[in-house]
């Protein structure tokens, strides 16, 4: 098995990758978490889904991609030049609504339903505001991280943080949790009660 073998692309996959480089945007999500996240997506149909941290949407073109005509999605994103390029893209999209607004506020306010999947992208949901959003995921819902792994960008200190998190994850017995070495390092949680 070559699990670098990946035939099923998004449709805008390769636009949204041109339009990262062009702008210099050097943080989207890589391959290997896109296929998974369409793949899990699409074990959830009639979801309600939420991304932390849309920046141009290269995760959110495999999400939607998993999605049925009944699942909604949710994505958020504090800088507003990289959400109108998503709203570019997917604005059209009956079943996504792109936010650009500060997503540790959003997720502090949040009143909606719990969702099925939460893929938690930036800061907030990731290393703040954590206990909050993992309330917010129904049972047997997916909590997925990824860039657990050091990455050439990570700030000093910055692993102490991962540490953390993943110490925090482990000893929350309200979720059964799998840590994969793959790709950038990613973490999935399912809510067990």
């Amino acid at each position: 098995m070559k699990d670098s073998n990946i035939l099923d692309l998004p449709k805008l996959h390769f636009e949204i990758e041109a339009k990262s480089k062009e702008i210099g945007f050097t943080m989207p999500s890589d391959l290997f978490i896109g296929t998974l996240l369409k793949t899990l997506i699409t074990s959830k149909p009639k979801s309600k889904i939420v991304e932390l941290g849309t920046g141009i949407g290269l995760s959110l073109s495999w999400m939607i991609d998993g999605m049925d005509a009944d699942s909604t999605l949710i994505t958020i994103d504090n800088d507003p030049k990289l959400t109108e390029i998503a709203k570019s893209y997917f604005g059209t999209d009956q079943r996504v609504e792109i936010i650009c607004t500060d997503a540790s506020e959003w997720i502090k306010n949040y009143k909606g339903e719990q969702f099925d999947l939460v893929f938690a992208d930036a800061w907030p949901g990731k290393y703040s505001e954590t206990d909050e959003i993992l309330e917010l995921i129904k049972v047997g819902g997916f909590y997925i991280i990824d860039d657990m792994l050091a990455q050439p960008n990570w700030p000093e200190g910055h692993q102490e943080n991962v540490n953390k998190l993943i110490e925090y994850l482990e000893n929350r017995e309200d979720f059964n949790l799998t840590k994969l070495n793959w790709s950038t390092g990613i973490i999935i949680a399912t809510k067990r009660y």
